[in-house]
């Protein structure tokens, strides 16, 4: 049973993520969580890892290389205190504290036309991305909302080479404190399987949202994973109690 509603998280969240660019993790993250937190973040970031290859094979071409630059050197102080929030931060905690940041964040965004896209932004969204990423598996909106105004085909392309870079490098830094077990490894295999499927049938609603409903769909896809967050820490506290 926890295999079946754990694909059907990642099938929808594959859809979400192949149309828009990011959204797997806010799907399947909390999902996975509810089910058995055990599991996590290392599972989601299994299929992180992999989904990303099938945007890139697609629109390889479109990836910012410039701003990937900067998002990754700020990624990569950030899984490493990410890494350290698993440790010793409890998973309520830093879920309500990520959730707040991006609805904070979204609020913001929504008013304005757009967020500057500069080496500053770029590398503090890869730096909060990196924290939340390591900690939750979900990392997608910090640097999703700087890109919130480029083209459909370069926020996918540029999130996928980011999201493929940061799940290898969560991946490692987990196992480095002994966060990844090995059946979270065997879980994130199984699930590619619904991953694939996802990603196929999120084709039409790419070629929907390219036609000028990027920006909006982006901030709605962020805020529905700050609200998930919440959701899944406030439900995972009633259980526990």
């Amino acid at each position: 049973m926890v295999l079946i509603l754990a694909g059907l998280a990642v099938f929808v969240g594959a859809i979400v993520q192949g149309a828009v660019g990011f959204g797997l993790g806010l799907v399947g993250a909390p999902v996975l969580t509810l089910l058995n937190p055990e599991l996590m973040p290392g599972a989601i970031q299994v299929v992180n890892l992999t989904l990303p290859l099938f945007t890139l094979a697609a629109e390889w071409r479109r990836v910012d290389w410039r701003g990937l630059g900067f998002a990754v050197l700020g990624r990569v102080p950030g899984s490493v205190l990410g890494a350290l929030v698993v440790v010793y931060v409890s998973v309520y905690t830093r879920g309500i504290f990520v959730a707040v940041m991006v609805l904070v964040a979204v609020a913001l965004t929504a008013r304005a036309l757009s967020v500057p896209r500069n080496g500053v932004t770029i590398t503090s969204a890869g730096f909060v991305s990196g924290i939340t990423g390591t900690a939750t598996g979900i990392g997608g909106p910090p640097l999703a909302l700087v890109y919130q105004s480029a083209k459909g085909p370069q926020i996918r392309a540029t999130l996928a080479m980011f999201f493929f870079l940061s799940a290898a490098q969560s991946l490692g830094i987990l196992a480095l404190v002994d966060e990844l077990p090995s059946r979270a490894l065997t879980t994130g295999a199984i699930l590619i399987v619904p991953m694939v499927l996802g990603f196929l049938v999120s084709g039409p609603l790419r070629r929907y949202l390219d036609g000028g409903k990027v920006r909006a769909a982006v901030l709605v896809v962020a805020a529905a994973s700050a609200v998930a967050l919440i959701v899944q820490n406030v439900v995972s506290q009633v259980v526990s109690a």
